[in-house]
């Protein structure tokens, strides 16, 4: 179960390190189970210890954002979801 949990973390890291261009992230994880991320190893962490899926949020934010692909199927369905009014 650990190294799904530290998968999923690294994961989240690798991807920031990717967006931002800034190789230097470095995550550790507490003896407790919590992640923290710093600027490069030896560094100030960035963010108290926290739990998994706290952590990934947390990275997911930082950094410039990719825009998310949009398909021409996706806006026609998303007009029609406006469209529809409930039944009374």
């Amino acid at each position: 179960m650990s190294t799904a949990r530290s998968t999923r973390a690294s994961a989240a890291v690798d991807r920031l390190k990717v967006r931002s261009g800034n190789a230097g992230y470095s995550m550790a994880r507490t003896g407790d189970g919590l992640f923290f991320l710093s600027e490069a190893p030896g560094e100030p962490p960035l963010c108290a210890p926290l739990e998994l899926d706290e952590f990934v949020a947390f990275v997911n934010k930082l950094g410039p954002q990719v825009a998310r692909r949009v398909s021409k199927l996706d806006v026609a369905f998303e007009k029609q979801l406006v469209k529809k009014k409930p039944a009374p």
